[in-house]
């Protein structure tokens, strides 16, 4: 595996973090104690930055996992703003629902369990930002569900698009090819506009054109 920011400098950019609240920061430890990966602070920062960015008020997230992402969503929304959220686990859910009364945000927030790609078919939009970390072999499907439903000038984000540095290598996992498959196939769309940025495990950042 291929470090994807030299730990030094890692550290250096997480010691800028300030402190987050009680809540995100027992989520954190609650998901390193489960060794439930989750995006991290660095990461949460700038989803809500580009909540804040786009305006947003009208959010999906597919996969959703116990609800960390979608706090720092929702955190950058209006009053009237929402975020939906999926995940196949039930108990992901549960645990979700209790971490977002705490933190405020349980209004602005509903939480459906089941299929995403099945699930954002029920919605027409126009999203304003639309989180994708689904299954990574099933990556390349969530263009063409994301490209109906994102306003223009909304943005599609992606999770862990550098998988650890083994998107350099030839593929020897369905996880890892699946990635490279969505890389190559958002960077090529006509409709988005794509960067990737190499916080954590990658960030692809695609605005619709």
């Amino acid at each position: 595996m291929i470090g994807i920011i030299e730990p030094r400098i890692n550290e250096y950019l997480s010691g800028l973090i300030p402190r987050r609240d009680e809540v995100l920061e027992e989520m954190e430890r609650d998901g390193e104690s489960r060794n439930f990966p989750l995006i991290g602070p660095l990461c949460g920062t700038f989803l809500l930055q580009l909540a804040i960015i786009t305006r947003a008020k009208y959010i999906f997230e597919m996969g959703s996992g116990f609800g960390y992402s979608a706090i720092w969503f929702a955190r950058g929304l209006p009053a009237d703003g929402k975020v939906i959220c999926t995940d196949g686990d039930p108990t992901n859910r549960e645990r979700a629902l209790q971490y977002f009364e705490r933190a405020g945000v349980a209004e602005k927030i509903e939480f459906h369990v089941g299929n995403a790609q099945e699930i954002i078919q029920q919605y027409k939009g126009p999203f304003d930002i639309i989180f994708n970390d689904i299954d990574k072999q099933d990556y390349y499907q969530v263009i063409d569900l994301a490209i109906p439903r994102l306003r223009r000038q909304g943005v599609l984000i992606t999770d862990n698009v550098l998988w650890d540095g083994k998107i350099v290598e030839p593929p020897d996992d369905i996880y890892t090819e699946g990635i490279q498959r969505y890389n190559k196939l958002i960077f090529d769309n006509k409709h988005f506009l794509t960067t990737i940025v190499p916080l954590r495990d990658g960030l692809a950042i695609s605005v619709k054109l």
